[in-house]
């Protein structure tokens, strides 16, 4: 049977004992630099990995405990959610005890062993004192249930033990989440003399698999993957949740580094504002406000920030809020990622929380609040239904990228023109249409309908402008589809609408009579117009076929139109065709009818003009 692989991060204060409980282990020393092996004390990330009894594969991301390397210790256990928390005995809790203890606590670590290190360094009474006191700090944190096991890595007391709660650390582990959307959280990039660029991280979401074609984030770069390794064993594909390192074809090692993340193209976009939950630590004693310099934690990446309340001036020890904060520079991240916050002015974590609108609008609105305390309670499968309600409206392509969930199917929108549109901003939509066509057939029954145009202006002054034009041309286009609106080129009018001439017959008829008593040359348009007759009138006899058009400004009388037609077919059938001087004449009329008269009939497809002369289409 094969074991998934699982990702352990270590966390706990400087000289604690942690890279060599991690040798003791796996056998593997995994301090890599050699200022490591000369002041003992891990400064990067280092990485092991082992068997543990019930077959099951463990990696270690090993970080450094000391202050000064805190964000080296944030970068490793960012995209973690499994750790070994390890306390010394002849110490006890230290500083960076309780603040790594609430970074874990703040970025939702799922479970954790409690090591308690150096235990044959110190007495039976007071290992149990240190047991007491550990088990007393990680009360109401994350880390409350975690089992505490005493151990040395210098004797082996207590290794066994320390092996077994890691196996059932990870045996009880959720399973990793597999969205189709891998990300690998850059930790590491270097060379390979021969290979070219490799990169490291924890890979989350989704498979990779060797050939697939990836993109750095936020960068751009695009490159494909030669190789894939994990616990330096090759694979052709890798899954989550797993160290990996990837081997690159067509990116340059500067052109990436810790903190980018490694994607599908398409699937992820970069964002430099988040709106978030956020609470203090429990180690600060003042509330959070706009006014400290921060810096974001998220994935492996660390972002100088500006940070913002919604509602809030600020947030009081022990509370909880919504806040933006803008980023220093671009981050991937996504609905439900956690993130830590740090002061830099004082050098301490002081908050953390979950990424809730990971592309917020603009403008948070008035509504805000209320917005993302909605989205705190969304499941991740639900939120592709709740941004198309939020934004009225979101482009087909873009809601996988903004939601990380399966944007096939969204309840409460309707699929329209290569967008997701919120059933009622659709709704509203059509409404706003057929009502301007509705109030423009009963105020003016001549007209055979509105240019499109005018219908999605008022569609659009209907709902305020907050629809984009393309989104209104959609719901028009389904309106059609399903026949609630009729087009007739430009025109848009209401299915059953027909021109009435009513109380205007009688204007009608005499505008008739004028038409057919000038034939051949008849009055043009304007010239009607001229006469008392509106346009409203003239083209309400068009549309009921008293007249035809042939051109903007000829109308004739279908009477004439066809014995034209009859003149036209005649003629154009000959061997050589017609002129229009030819036309003329058997029309019996001027070139200033002739001409719109056989271009109405090319248009028709009954002739075809082959430089000067028509002839009869085939």
């Amino acid at each position: 049977m094969e074991h998934p692989l699982h990702v352990v991060a270590t966390a706990g204060h400087v000289d604690h004992g942690k890279s060599s409980l991690i040798e003791r282990l796996t056998g593997i020393d995994p301090d890599r630099w050699s200022e490591e092996k000369r002041r003992g004390l891990t400064i990067d990330l280092g990485f092991a990995w082992a068997t543990l009894p019930s077959g099951r594969e463990i990696g270690f991301v090993d970080v450094p405990g000391h202050e000064r390397f805190i964000r080296n210790m944030l970068a490793g256990v960012g995209p973690v959610r499994l750790a070994l928390f390890v306390v010394a005995a002849d110490e006890g809790w230290k500083p960076q005890s309780e603040e790594h203890l609430e970074i874990l606590d703040v970025l939702g670590a799922h479970a954790a062993v409690v090591a308690l290190s150096k235990a044959d360094l110190v007495s039976e009474e007071l290992l149990r004192e240190r047991h007491d006191q550990v088990r007393e700090r990680l009360a109401g944190t994350a880390l409350a249930d975690a089992p505490l096991v005493a151990c040395s890595a210098t004797t082996g007391a207590g290794m066994d033990e320390l092996l077994g709660a890691l196996d059932d650390m990870v045996g009880d582990a959720p399973a990793a989440e597999d969205t189709d959307r891998p990300r690998i959280h850059i930790d590491r990039s270097f060379t390979i003399r021969g290979a070219g660029t490799v990169v490291t991280g924890t890979l989350t979401g989704g498979s990779l698999a060797v050939g697939d074609h990836v993109v750095i984030l936020p960068g751009g770069m695009q490159a494909r993957i030669r190789s894939l390794q994990t616990h330096r064993r090759s694979l052709e594909a890798a899954r989550p949740v797993s160290r990996v390192a990837a081997n690159l074809v067509g990116l340059q090692r500067e052109e990436t580094g810790r903190g980018d993340v490694l994607v599908r193209p398409g699937q992820w976009q970069p964002t430099g504002a988040i709106d978030v939950t956020i609470r203090p630590v429990r180690s600060v004693r003042h509330a959070l406000t706009s006014r400290g310099a921060y810096k974001v934690y998220a994935g492996s990446a660390e972002r100088d920030a500006r940070l913002s309340f919604h509602g809030e001036a600020a947030i009081a020890p022990g509370e909880e809020g919504f806040a933006r904060l803008r980023l220093s520079a671009p981050i991937v991240v996504a609905a439900g990622d956690r993130f830590a916050l740090r002061e830099a002015g004082r050098r301490e974590t002081v908050g953390g929380g979950i990424v809730l609108d990971p592309n917020p609008p603009a403008r948070a609105g008035a509504d805000v609040t209320s917005r993302l305390a909605t989205r705190l309670e969304t499941p991740a499968g639900e939120l592709p239904s709740l941004v198309v309600r939020e934004r009225g409206a979101v482009r087909a392509r873009e809601l996988a990228t903004l939601t990380g969930a399966d944007a096939r199917a969204v309840d409460g929108a309707t699929p329209l023109g290569g967008w997701w549109v919120a059933d009622p901003l659709r709704r509203e939509l059509e409404e706003a249409a057929t009502a301007a066509l509705d109030e423009l057939h009963r105020s003016s029954p001549l007209l055979p309908g509105m240019d499109a145009a005018e219908v999605r202006e008022a569609m659009l002054g209907r709902t305020g402008g907050s629809a984009l034009e393309e989104v209104a041309a959609a719901v028009l286009a389904a309106l059609e589809a399903d026949g609630t609106v009729r087009r007739t080129g430009t025109v848009l009018r209401r299915s059953g609408h027909a021109v009435s001439l009513g109380d205007r017959q009688p204007d009608a008829d005499r505008l008739v009579e004028l038409v057919a008593g000038g034939e051949p040359t008849p009055p043009t348009q304007r010239e009607l117009e001229a006469s008392g007759f509106d346009r409203e009138l003239i083209d309400a006899c068009v549309s009921t076929g008293l007249l035809a058009r042939v051109s903007p400004d000829v109308v004739v009388t279908p009477d004439f139109l066809a014995g034209a037609e009859k003149l036209a077919r005649a003629g154009a059938s000959s061997p050589d065709g017609m002129t229009v001087s030819r036309f003329r004449e058997l029309l019996g009329t001027t070139r200033k009818y002739a001409l719109p008269i056989l271009g109405f009939f090319d248009e028709r497809g009954i002739t075809v003009r082959r430089g000067d002369v028509r002839h009869l289409r085939d």
